[in-house]
């Protein structure tokens, strides 16, 4: 994953409303209980054998080793609160939408005379509702990176460099060299 989807699915995590459950036995008991009880198929969707999740469900086994407890972790976490998340998501991209703290080199195209030197910088923006919709549009159609950065950076462009279409008409913003992104809805 990049940058931008793996802060997109963190900032999809904090909406939860219920801390996720603790010990291995409690999530797998979850991932049955979502799996409408087929330890099958939540075995094959951790890669372990049926009798392993059995084991884990009955608390026979308490500590997973490392590797199935890594994709035990994202499983619940991918799981967890659908509904929350898909409603945050309906909010963001309606009504609220999304905010954008990134740390990367910005690149100018702009009028002659200005300065289109690139520099990193620090930016805190709240991007409108219709960018919020774009994200998680082509997040959902499989979008890559570039794409997903794209949109970030049209959003920062129009927002923050153009003071929302104040200033600056013929500006073209890159986004590159990204230190970190982080959003949140």
């Amino acid at each position: 994953m990049g940058v931008i989807s793996d802060s997109l699915d963190q900032a999809t995590e904090n909406v939860s409303t219920r801390p996720l459950p603790k010990s291995a036995g409690a999530r797998m008991r979850f991932l049955v209980q979502r799996a409408r009880g087929s330890t099958r198929a939540v075995a094959q969707a951790l890669g372990v054998s049926q009798r392993t999740v059995e084991r884990y469900v009955n608390d026979t086994f308490k500590r997973p080793r490392p590797q199935l407890a890594a994709r035990l972790d994202a499983e619940v976490r991918r799981q967890w609160q659908p509904r929350v998340k898909s409603r945050a998501a309906r909010r963001a991209a309606t009504s609220t939408g999304i905010t954008v703290e990134a740390r990367a080199r910005f690149g100018f195209t702009a009028a002659p005379g200005s300065t289109d030197d690139s520099r990193q910088r620090l930016i805190t923006q709240h991007l409108p509702p219709a960018y919020a919709r774009r994200l998680f549009a082509a997040r959902k159609a499989g979008a890559g990176e570039a794409q997903l950065r794209d949109i970030i950076a049209e959003g920062l462009q129009e927002q923050y460099f153009k003071d929302r279409g104040r200033r600056a008409p013929g500006l073209l913003v890159e986004f590159t060299d990204i230190d970190y992104v982080e959003l949140d809805y």
